[in-house]
């Protein structure tokens, strides 16, 4: 999820916490802890793009550390703040709630997160919301911020928090909802088609819950199609995207495909260009968002072979995204259950 949304969920989870004992401490506190999971990234200077990828959500998303570090973290939060009525003890759930909190929202995303690290590499994904949602922040932040109008201990202070929070909590619980549904439509719609599947990969489009993406593989590629809740009907068009494994025939065990094929779920294609070889994740969508204009991938890895000739490392490249007013226009219209059509732009490419 994106930085400001986990920053004002830990302040949220913080002052409903402890910020009556401690006053504005605790979400401060929260905030600072909402972000604290996030700043992996600060490895990617000293290590390779491979490895990068491969750590980003992963140990500073781990249940196991958060539950670890909670008390550590709450003993020095102790020590600093020795002037309040609050111990090791009563910091501790604050921290543990604001970690857990930030790992359970990002695991509602496509991404994936490590959940089970050390002990897994499982990238758990239940994507039901899109990683900026205003619908979800916005409840979220009002409820925070029109309780800073009292005083620590006013009751009218934490029952606006709580209103945020349960605002934006029954929001995500809706969107599971959304999700199951649309799951169910698709996996008709393959069954009617007669496309054997095992499983379903759905995940809104941007900045709404109305339109999604569905993913279905088989051994050669993936089936994708796009589904809205305004549709008259539950027939999905499904255009099928090879794999291209054979561009990566000898080359199955190394490093970097081994990362990209974990990463990707194996929602992916393979392409080839001026004797480049590149790797597609579908997950994240095209610039034309999904509407059939020729649009470019947004998540593309360009392999990079060693001296051995593996494939050790790749290089991200994420074309422009600058779509016009037409483009945005075919998507709002495809959001309230019109067909999408061919585009007469020539897109960024």
């Amino acid at each position: 999820m994106d930085s400001l949304t986990q920053i004002t969920l830990g302040a949220a989870v913080g002052e409903a916490t402890l910020g009556r004992r401690v006053g504005n401490k605790a979400a401060l506190w929260g905030a600072a802890f909402g972000t604290l999971p996030d700043l992996d990234v600060i490895i990617n200077p000293f290590v390779t793009e491979a490895t990068s990828l491969a750590f980003h959500r992963g140990l500073s998303h781990s249940f196991f550390i958060a539950i670890v570090a909670a008390p550590l973290l709450a003993w020095l939060l102790s020590r600093l703040h020795s002037e309040d009525d609050a111990t090791w003890r009563a910091w501790t759930p604050l921290v543990l709630l604001v970690l857990v909190t930030h790992i359970i929202l990002d695991t509602l995303t496509s991404y994936g997160t490590q959940v089970f690290a050390p002990f897994s590499d499982l990238r758990a994904a239940v994507p039901s919301i899109f990683i900026i949602d205003p619908v979800y922040t916005v409840p979220l932040a009002a409820g925070l911020l029109i309780g800073f109008r009292w005083q620590h201990d006013h009751r009218l202070r934490r029952r606006s928090n709580y209103i945020g929070l349960a605002i934006s909590s029954a929001y995500l619980v809706l969107t599971l909802g959304i999700k199951a549904h649309v799951e169910s439509v698709f996996e008709s719609s393959l069954e009617a088609q007669g496309k054997p599947h095992t499983e379903v990969f759905t995940q809104p489009t941007p900045f709404n819950v109305v339109l999604w993406n569905g993913m279905v593989q088989d051994e050669s590629g993936t089936w994708t199609g796009q589904y809205s809740l305004f549709d008259p009907d539950d027939t999905i068009e499904l255009e099928f995207v090879p794999k291209n494994d054979h561009l990566l025939r000898g080359h199955a065990d190394d490093r970097a495909i081994e990362i990209l094929r974990w990463f990707s779920k194996g929602y992916y294609t393979v392409s080839e260009s001026d004797g480049s070889v590149r790797f597609h994740d579908l997950r994240f969508g095209r610039t034309d968002l999904g509407l059939g204009s020729g649009g470019r991938y947004l998540f593309t890895f360009h392999l990079k072979q060693g001296r051995n000739g593996r494939y050790v490392n790749f290089r991200q490249t994420r074309p422009p995204f600058r779509p016009d007013r037409e483009l945005l226009e075919r998507f709002v219209h495809r959001i309230s259950g019109q067909p999408s059509s061919p585009a007469t732009a020539n897109y960024v490419q």
